[in-house]
């Protein structure tokens, strides 16, 4: 048995089997080194320099000490040893590589440049055979990666050289495998991608914000039977408020540091600049790199941070795209000059109920879509061409878990502890509970909360002129 091992920050030394030690020194893995866990946190929290290359292997150990806790595990003989095709020494090493291989479609800066990609859309010409019109998302870049990339140095070539079943592990990744324990390990409120980078980030940052008693949540996990052959998993009650603040932890670390009121408006403003490239056709299209991965093209191994900085400074000296708004938001974006924020009342910062209350959160979005159409407006009327905002309304809100009412509707009359996401108690008198349906939880009366973040930014002469006409 050949055994490696890793240092890290959080853990220490991290052992690493044969095969996990290849995947790693892969160009496609190695990539991950040049690409920012918080896309541009750090020009707000100087520490945060840190890469998905160490959060990944972190998944991977959260992982199999999550699968050790619940006592699901193989012994450390059978883990290492390629020969061991036991169904559970697979399941152990599968789960460890589908961690590890989790973000291995990293888009650069993370997901801030994938969502101008997903703005982007499907481009006419990529191959359809191929990518099957999917969303421009890391997740379908990666099962692409571990499944088409039977070559040398190819993580195919690498996972079933000893002897893994390549779609079982892009299965896992997504979420959709046969195994209940699986999706849930990789994919829910208590996951192994959560457990690792809430104290990660908070470690880089220096903010306190995402600590919470992993030591003690891992003693308590435990497996319940989940019949028809399937298991899952959930947390014995006596450590239920440990749960309880690991979510509140992750609201208040989205709330203060990833939605951060200096930060994020750099993230924005990236999601947008990548968008241009791409209507413009200056960074490689969706479709380009699948054909990049299958054709061994080196050039899928610099998409990264570093590519995307290249291709701003690039545009910007030789001036490759002419339009007032983009070149001020790439000079903003390289040399971390922040647009204004836009202060109105619709546009504050507020929590919403969430039960119910859909129609709230939506007439709020109706309500800032219609004044930012009214700034543009003004702008087109009034302006000289040199003015432009920006609205980021989100598609996506801060929440603490989902709520009782919402898991209800979407179970069809199931039980609810058959739902994948929400995490579970487990009591020795009454057998698995959702949290949210524990009557003296906390969470069940946050998970009717939302934070809701929108925000606005413009340039100098823009909000001038929108004061001056008393818009703002």
């Amino acid at each position: 048995m050949k055994r490696g091992v890793l240092y890290d920050v959080l853990y220490g030394f991290v052992p690493v089997t044969e095969w996990e030690e290849k995947i790693i020194n892969s160009p496609f893995f190695q990539r991950l080194r040049w690409i920012k866990q918080l896309s541009f946190a750090n020009y707000i929290f100087p520490g945060a320099e840190h890469n998905r290359f160490g959060h990944t292997i972190g998944v991977m150990h959260s992982m199999d000490q999550m699968l050790r806790a619940l006592g699901i595990a193989v012994p450390d003989a059978e883990l290492f040893d390629r020969k061991a095709t036991s169904a559970q020494a697979m399941l152990h090493k599968s789960l460890r590589i589908s961690a590890l291989m989790h973000d291995i479609g990293t888009f650069p800066f993370s997901h801030t440049v994938e969502y101008g990609y997903i703005r982007h859309g499907i481009d006419e010409r990529r191959p359809r055979a191929r990518s099957k019109n999917l969303v421009n998302n890391h997740e379908h870049l990666g099962a692409f990666i571990i499944k088409n990339t039977d070559y040398d140095g190819g993580i195919t070539q690498i996972l079933e050289e000893y002897g893994f079943d390549v779609k079982m592990i892009s299965k896992i990744i997504k979420g959709d495998s046969p195994y209940a324990i699986a999706n849930q390990l990789m994919h829910s409120d208590l996951d192994a991608d959560r457990m690792d980078y809430l104290l990660r980030d908070s470690y880089y940052t220096g903010i306190k914000y995402g600590l919470f008693d992993r030591d003690y949540i891992m003693a308590n996990l435990a497996t319940f039977d989940l019949g028809k052959g399937q298991m899952g998993f959930g947390v014995r009650d006596n450590a239920m408020r440990a749960v309880e603040d690991f979510l509140i932890s992750r609201f208040n670390w989205y709330s203060q540091v990833v939605k951060n009121p200096g930060s994020a408006k750099f993230d924005v403003i990236s999601t947008y600049v990548a968008e241009q490239f791409l209507n413009h056709d200056l960074i490689h299209q969706y479709h380009d790199l699948f054909t990049m991965i299958e054709e061994q093209d080196e050039r899928f191994f610099w998409w990264n941070d570093v590519y995307f900085i290249n291709r701003c400074q690039e545009v910007r000296f030789q001036r490759k795209i002419k339009d007032h708004k983009t070149e001020e938001l790439i000079k903003m974006l390289l040399f971390r000059i922040a647009p204004k924020t836009v202060h109105h009342p619709e546009f504050a910062h507020k929590i919403l109920e969430s039960t119910g209350s859909v129609a709230e959160r939506e007439k709020r979005i109706k309500r800032i879509r219609a004044i930012v159409k009214s700034f543009e407006e003004a702008i087109e009327t009034y302006g000289t061409g040199k003015e432009w905002i920006l609205a980021d309304i989100p598609e996506k809100d801060i929440s603490f878990t989902a709520s009782k009412e919402k898991l209800t509707r979407q179970s069809k009359g199931g039980p609810l502890y058959l739902e994948q996401e929400p995490i579970k108690i487990l009591s020795r008198k009454s057998g698995p509970k959702l949290l949210v349906e524990i009557d003296n939880s906390i969470v069940r009366r946050l998970a009717g909360y939302i934070n809701f973040v929108p925000s606005v930014y413009a340039n100098d002469a823009a909000l001038k002129l929108l004061k001056a006409k008393k818009m703002v």
